[in-house]
């Protein structure tokens, strides 16, 4: 059998960690609610959603990993914004509704 010939950008494991990514709706909660709220805060995300603390903390590490969130410290409080990733991806996830 042939070489499977990669025709995206970042290998197979990065695209699985981008899927994986957005592999929950409530992940998927927050990618919108920070699009449409950027510089929001963890606890503003957990208060929005009305979610527990450590579960959105959970959420934002795997989205931070998988490079859908972006992350800016102010002075004791992190503050996120989605990635431009994570703008493609929403936009293609609109296109499945």
């Amino acid at each position: 059998m042939g070489e499977i010939k990669m025709r995206y950008k970042v290998g197979y494991s990065q695209l699985e960690r981008i899927v994986k990514g957005v592999a929950s709706h409530r992940r998927l909660q927050m990618l919108e609610l920070i699009n449409n709220e950027p510089e929001l805060s963890l606890d503003q995300i957990v208060d929005k959603l009305k979610i527990n603390y450590k579960t959105g903390g959970e959420h934002l590490r795997r989205l931070a990993t998988s490079g859908l969130v972006l992350k800016r410290s102010e002075g004791n409080s992190v503050r996120h914004k989605i990635s431009p990733r994570a703008e493609s991806m929403l936009k293609c996830l609109r296109t499945l509704e």
